[in-house]
């Protein structure tokens, strides 16, 4: 009986690895959306010398909100691989490892993710209400309590977090003192 187990929790263990083809999937979108970058970025520089700076603000909003989607594929592929799959050996030694890389826990992967949402979403609501023309209130409205929802989520999932840290750091048989959480 214990061969069985330890063989089911071989193949359980060993299942992680039916990520790995998820993540590089995720990497390739990364191509995608260097295109976009690069053709806004061309689209911009041909019509500089007819833009006002409203509308040269407009591109730069689109460049940078297309930096953070890429930012955001980067975070989700590094912490998930290294959190659910296997750790990233090559990048152990290497000056350019973000030195996030390795100490982003799922915990942290979340309020990253979060946190990178309510920055794409800003920038959208940013270059809606930069846009001239017609203006959908409605639309705006859903897309302003989307962005609330984001924010608010946010700083929930982070309060969640801390008490979650807080408890997780208490020693239940040693009373604590006024001074933070019980020596372990």
């Amino acid at each position: 009986m214990l061969k069985l187990e330890l063989l089911i929790e071989r193949i359980i263990f060993m299942g992680r690895w039916l990520l790995a083809p998820l993540y590089l999937g995720l990497l390739s979108a990364l191509i995608p959306v260097t295109y976009r970058f690069f053709a806004t970025f061309w689209e911009m520089v041909v019509h500089m010398p007819k833009l006002t700076s409203h509308e040269a603000t407009l591109y730069v909003l689109e460049l940078i909100d297309t930096v953070f989607l890429g930012n955001l594929i980067i975070i989700v592929l590094f912490a998930g691989f290294e959190n659910f799959v296997s750790k990233i050996k090559i990048a152990e030694e290497s000056i350019d490892r973000p030195h996030w890389m390795g100490h982003v826990d799922y915990s942290g992967l979340k309020i990253k993710l979060i946190g990178s949402l309510v920055a794409i979403s800003v920038i959208e609501l940013l270059k809606d209400f930069m846009h001239d023309g017609t203006f959908d209130s409605k639309r705006e409205t859903w897309r302003i309590a989307i962005h609330l929802t984001f924010a608010i989520s946010g700083v929930l999932l982070a309060i969640m977090d801390s008490i979650s840290d807080r408890t997780r750091t208490r020693n239940p048989s040693e009373p604590s003192d006024a001074s933070g959480p019980a020596k372990e």
